[in-house]
């Protein structure tokens, strides 16, 4: 539920400025853009990459009742994506061709209200069990302006 998890997450930010960079996946990519939105004008995060976000559906609940009242809970919860993205500097939001959970119209609103660079990768899924993501410590490395080695 996002009141309870957006409040953990602010507790753990602490203090926000232009060093910090976010990384979120799926949920945890709605969480950080409802935490940016709730911030005051003026705060500033260095950046985001958001991996398999959503905000527009997601596919393959199934007949998981838990599942689908959860996606719809964080879904019909309305966000303003202008507001949030007053909040950091850049974003990259990492995607995959073959995502059984987020739907591709999904790149739109991180595009095109977010500003986010968009990367699709090929055969990762959700990136579920994925310990080993070399594209999004890239991706953090190039928002924050450090040489990749």
């Amino acid at each position: 539920r996002i009141q309870n998890w957006v409040p953990v997450l602010a507790k753990a930010v602490g203090e926000i400025d232009e060093q910090t960079y976010f990384v979120g996946h799926s949920l945890g990519c709605q969480t950080i853009a409802r935490y940016l939105e709730s911030l005051p004008e003026g705060k500033m995060a260095g950046g985001v990459v958001f991996v398999a976000g959503f905000f527009k559906r997601l596919t393959n609940s199934g007949d998981d009742e838990e599942a689908q009242e959860i996606a719809r809970h964080w879904l019909e919860t309305p966000i303003n994506l202008g507001r949030v993205r007053m909040h950091f500097k850049n974003s990259i939001a990492l995607f995959s061709d073959n995502d059984q959970s987020v739907s591709s119209d999904n790149q739109e609103d991180f595009k095109n209200l977010l500003g986010s660079k968009i990367v699709l990768e090929h055969q990762k899924g959700h990136f579920d069990d994925c310990f080993d993501l070399p594209v999004a410590l890239k991706a953090v490395l190039e928002l924050s302006g450090e040489k990749i080695v």
